[in-house]
């Protein structure tokens, strides 16, 4: 079968998200951790799409320093095959990943594109896998893949629920990122902040020791840093440590 384009999702499609939203908030609030975020969404995915008649798996592979990386899946099945992929370089997923198209495959044993993972994918208990990519409206790029048991395990409503389920997922993992975003920020200027205090304090005592001025103070922190090769507010750490005698020194800056 061929790639399918992403068409807007219908509103009378009888699929209740409810409780899956609920999860994934609860998993926002619980979580400050993306993967282990991504873990819990590839589990609850699985879940969702799984029936008495299919048993699917899922797993995440996400773009990092231009190679794709799987992150999370929900068992060791989708595990495996994220990791062949992977290895070979190309694939369903990595074909939707790039393409930002749904790709399906609803047949492995008959499939013609991507002999030899097709091959290796044949030995595992894989039937057929749907590829989702994730619309995060960001510079991160993640695709949902879920493998089924049976071939032709995913049908039309299948594939509904799916682009449903990845698209709410999508919109948690978005929010993920940002809350993930401005937490690195905070934690960065924390670390700005008392690294400013502690050259600041150093500065000072420089200063009161040689009678010199700020500039010239500062430039002798400066070129100890220079000297030694370490990082300029582990200069002024130590300078404050000796007139300290070793105690700690409580930041200027307050959180």
């Amino acid at each position: 079968m061929i790639n399918h384009s992403p068409v807007p999702l219908p509103d009378e499609a009888q699929l209740d998200l409810t409780d899956f939203l609920e999860h994934l908030q609860n998993l926002l609030v619980e979580n400050t951790d993306i993967r282990e975020f991504l873990e819990d969404l590839a589990e609850m995915t699985a879940r969702k799409l799984t029936t008495s008649a299919n048993t699917v798996a899922c797993g995440v592979t996400v773009i990092r320093r231009k190679k794709p990386v799987a992150v999370a899946d929900s068992d060791l099945l989708a595990r495996r095959l994220d990791d062949i992929q992977n290895s070979f370089g190309d694939g369903p997923c990595l074909t939707a990943l790039r393409t930002r198209r749904i790709t399906h495959v609803p047949d492995i044993r008959h499939e013609v594109r991507w002999p030899d993972y097709m091959k290796a994918a044949a030995r595992t208990s894989v039937g057929s896998i749907l590829a989702l990519p994730m619309e995060l409206n960001s510079t991160a790029e993640a695709v949902v893949n879920l493998y089924s048991t049976r071939a032709h395990g995913f049908g039309e409503e299948d594939l509904l629920t799916a682009r449903r389920v990845t698209a709410t997922g999508a919109k948690a993992l978005h929010l993920a990122l940002k809350i993930a975003q401005l937490k690195d920020a905070r934690e960065n200027l924390a670390a700005a902040l008392d690294s400013r205090a502690a050259i600041d304090t150093a500065i000072g005592i420089i200063m009161a020791q040689n009678r010199c001025s700020r500039d010239n103070a500062f430039q002798i922190l400066v070129d100890a840093s220079s000297h030694r090769n370490i990082k300029l507010r582990a200069v002024a750490e130590g300078v404050i440590a000796q007139i300290a005698g070793d105690q700690c020194i409580t930041a200027v800056f307050d959180e």
